[in-house]
């Protein structure tokens, strides 16, 4: 990542704005996440099983995935700018909803519900941001831009989730604790939606002459026949979702594979598994912002498509050699290496979608990206619990995890050969 190139876009008043409003929602979404998965995993009076587990990933994320270009078509047709500052609103009261369940020790249908719907809308938010960030700065600064503000935005979550932590240190791990933690982010969420009324009304799109309508169910069902096709005209963004997509089925593998060998096998205590949990978390963290750092540099020399090959087959090749021992310090050792593939494939991917698709279908295009990215990691988190054992330990998992890995990456490398690449020359810096 070059510092004059970053300081120029910093110096982009509209980005610093949308910037902080990415911080701000991140930061929250990763106390929300911690409360959340602190009260379902690793409350010592809630020991769920994997089977459990799974069901969790697919009630929150796999009905939204269903959902996702439904919303991709409104991000077409309403104010991004309006979506960043009302969606913020929206799970903060949801938030409060769930703290009011868990506080009356109502765990059942009402909490999946309300976590269904904020994580939901902020998949929905999330994307609002990616297809905003266009209008912000410069073409030629989109793979810096994507390194820096994605990447940051996702270091800002892991921070949340230390807060998260602390304040369930301070706070308590029973309902009543948790409760007060989601009161809190509830509030931050409203922060980031005030944030967010900086920014001009109709700076971010979508403009005058492109597509409004009034969102019925048929003309929804037509934009996203009209989205489809012009993926299907663009074969690096189609190529590309279809590399994220089998990353994030494997990666869903590994961490519920992590969570389980954090709770049976690192550790047999509540609190201790959470604490470990954390440790992976954070080294995770460290990955993703290694590979912000690498990624624009590396791109500037050989293409996206070369960089997420590389990325892949050195994600399987870590898992295989520090998965094996089921040893704690190689284990996180693999889940540093697994969030440099993460976030170095994501910010590719990302960067060849707004590089390669026209405006007036972004925001479909980045709501489907966002279905295949959330519905990928829950049907692999419930059918890996399918055979996982209770201690999370299984050398075939790692084992068939590490093939996949490579073997994906070999078969997405012959792919995008064969496609002429728009824009994506690999340059050499002077």
């Amino acid at each position: 990542m070059r510092a004059g190139e970053l300081r120029r876009i910093l110096g982009g008043r509209h980005f610093r704005r949308l910037y902080a409003v990415r911080l701000v929602s991140q930061l929250t979404d990763g106390v929300f996440q911690v409360a959340l998965a602190g009260y379902v995993f690793f409350s010592p009076e809630r020991q769920a099983s994997a089977g459990q587990a799974a069901a969790a990933f697919a009630i929150t994320l796999l009905p939204y995935s269903a959902l996702g270009p439904f919303a991709g078509v409104f991000l077409d047709r309403w104010r991004r700018r309006q979506i960043l500052v009302w969606a913020p609103v929206l799970r903060a009261a949801v938030v409060l909803l769930v703290a009011a369940t868990i506080a009356v020790d109502e765990d059942g249908l009402p909490f999946f519900i309300g976590g269904l719907v904020v994580l939901g809308v902020n998949r929905f938010f999330l994307s609002a941001l990616s297809a905003a960030l266009p209008h912000v700065v410069r073409r030629e600064q989109l793979v810096t831009a994507n390194a820096f503000a994605v990447t940051s935005g996702t270091i800002i979550a892991f921070v949340g989730a230390g807060l998260g932590y602390l304040l369930r240190v301070v706070f308590g791990a029973g309902p009543r604790g948790t409760a007060l933690i989601l009161a809190a982010a509830a509030m931050m969420f409203l922060l980031a939606g005030a944030l967010a009324l900086l920014l001009p009304r109709d700076l971010l799109g979508p403009h005058d002459g492109e597509p409004s309508g009034d969102g019925t169910a048929r003309e929804v069902l037509d934009g996203l026949v009209d989205g489809a096709r012009h993926i299907a005209r663009l074969r690096p963004a189609a190529l590309a979702l279809g590399a994220i997509s089998f990353h994030r089925f494997l990666y869903g593998v590994v961490l519920m594979q992590t969570l389980l060998l954090c709770r049976g096998h690192f550790t047999h205590d509540a609190e201790d598994g959470l604490r470990v949990a954390a440790v992976m978390l954070g080294v995770s963290g460290i990955g993703y912002f290694a590979a912000a750092l690498v990624t624009p540099a590396v791109v500037r020399r050989i293409s996206k498509q070369a960089w997420i090959t590389a990325l892949l087959v050195g994600g399987g090749v870590c898992v295989l050699v520090l998965g094996l021992p089921f040893a704690q310090a190689a284990w996180a050792a693999a889940s540093l290496a697994l969030g440099v593939t993460s976030q170095g494939v994501k910010l590719c991917v990302d960067t060849i979608l707004q590089e390669t698709v026209e405006d007036a279908y972004r925001g479909r295009v980045f709501a489907v990206y966002d279905m295949l990215f959330n519905a990928t990691f829950a049907a692999s988190a419930a059918l890996a619990a399918s055979w996982l054992p209770t201690s999370g330990v299984s050398a075939v998992t790692v084992v068939a995890v590490a093939v996949a890995y490579v073997l994906g990456a070999i078969g997405y490398r012959a792919a995008s050969n064969r496609v002429t690449v728009i824009a994506d020359v690999p340059r050499t810096v002077a």
